[in-house]
């Protein structure tokens, strides 16, 4: 059984910083892409940040220049670094995992609250 547990998450006032870890456990084929989501109330979830396995990143526009999203494949763990957080980014966030043969698996969630 896999199981995604993410941690970091808290209350920040705006223009903080966390950091969010995710440790994958379990049997996961390869791991390919790891991603970070985030679900405000009554909105839908929407991709935070991703990072394939060779190490390339994406990120939303939202969040440019403020997350960077890194992994660690030995440890089967993957972390998003937030700075200058604002209001707009408080959301629970997931991390996510796709392994080489298309399955997903998804944590189950920590909020960040970002206070003006």
């Amino acid at each position: 059984q896999v199981q995604l547990v993410e941690s970091g998450g808290g209350l920040v006032q705006a223009g903080g910083s966390l950091r969010l870890s995710c440790a994958a456990s379990g049997t996961i084929f390869s791991i390919n892409v790891m991603v970070w989501y985030r679900q405000a109330p009554g909105k839908q979830r929407d991709l935070v940040a991703r990072i394939t396995n060779g190490g390339r990143t994406n990120y939303a526009d939202s969040v440019k220049g403020r997350f960077t999203i890194s992994r660690d494949n030995a440890k089967k763990m993957v972390y998003l670094q937030m700075n200058s957080l604002k209001p707009e980014d408080t959301a629970v966030y997931y991390c996510g995992v796709i392994d080489e043969t298309s399955n997903t698996y998804w944590g189950q969630g920590t909020q960040v609250t970002v206070s003006s």
